[in-house]
């Protein structure tokens, strides 16, 4: 069996974090792992807590995972602050961060920040060089580059711009891009742009999107697909996790992590 480590804080609503992480690994048939980097007393109304845990107490969870159980495929969620994400980067240095996806959390879908104003320089500067994937979407993007970025054009400057400080391929994500006939991630690999383009759902079923599309990304990479293959399979799979989404809770609700993926042969899923 597959193995992939999650490197990220806990939502104790389970919509997103390493609930979400887990939920879609299992989903994929991947056993998974995880480093809690923080706790959060959060439901579908919105963060009420946060308690970060030490640095290298986060470095030690991921060390024993992966000299025990290896990992095929890594990502990181919510880092928190600067200590976690010097010490997740210098892992990654020493090159046990395989296939690593970065999801740079920097803010919980009502607004709350997860990730320290200082700590967000260290993560593009430090940690995005070793990324095999990295998948802000479209506020997390402008806050790294310095400027909005809104429409198609900004978003392919935004992907090109990534791919030059470090990242094998950047996917900046559209979803914030409400009323628009398609949800459209844009996506930069050696040079070339290519389109993640799905209907646009309206939904309230979107706690916890970013987590959910960056785990099954993971899980497809821990799986050995190619990383346009597993992008596909990713997007597909949260458009119909949003799809299925449950009724449950008053805010932004979660997706339902219990469908199927895509099948290894790509063939229509059930």
């Amino acid at each position: 069996m597959k193995t992939a480590l999650t490197i990220a804080g806990s939502d104790s609503g389970g919509g997103a974090g390493i609930q979400a992480d887990l939920k879609t690994f299992s989903a994929y048939q991947v056993f998974g792992t995880s480093a809690l980097t923080a706790i959060t007393a959060q439901n579908t109304l919105g963060v009420h807590g946060v308690e970060i845990l030490p640095a290298p107490f986060v470095r030690q969870q991921a060390e024993v995972v992966l000299d025990d159980l290896g990992a095929d495929a890594v990502k990181t969620g919510m880092l928190a602050n600067a200590a976690i994400v010097r010490a997740v980067a210098t892992l990654a240095e020493e090159g046990r961060l395989p296939r690593l996806v970065i999801d740079p959390v920097m803010y919980a879908k009502g607004g709350h920040p997860l990730l320290d104003e200082d700590a967000r320089a260290v993560l593009r500067d430090e940690l995005l060089p070793h990324a095999t994937v990295v998948t802000p979407n479209l506020p997390e993007a402008g806050e790294w580059l310095g400027r909005p970025v809104r429409d198609l054009a900004d978003m392919e400057q935004a992907a090109r711009e990534l791919l030059a400080r470090g990242a094998q391929w950047a996917v900046v994500k559209g979803g914030h891009q409400a009323g628009a006939a398609e949800a459209v991630d844009v996506v930069a690999h050696n040079g070339a742009i290519d389109y993640l383009r799905r209907p646009w759902i309206d939904s309230r079923n979107t706690h916890g999107t970013g987590c959910t599309f960056s785990a099954a990304l993971c899980a497809g990479l821990a799986l050995g697909r190619d990383p346009l293959r597993a992008l596909e399979d990713a997007k597909d799979f949260l458009t119909r996790a949003i799809e299925a989404g449950p009724a449950l809770g008053g805010g932004h609700r979660p997706t339902n992590h219990l469908i199927l993926p895509p099948p290894p042969n790509g063939a229509a899923g059930s």
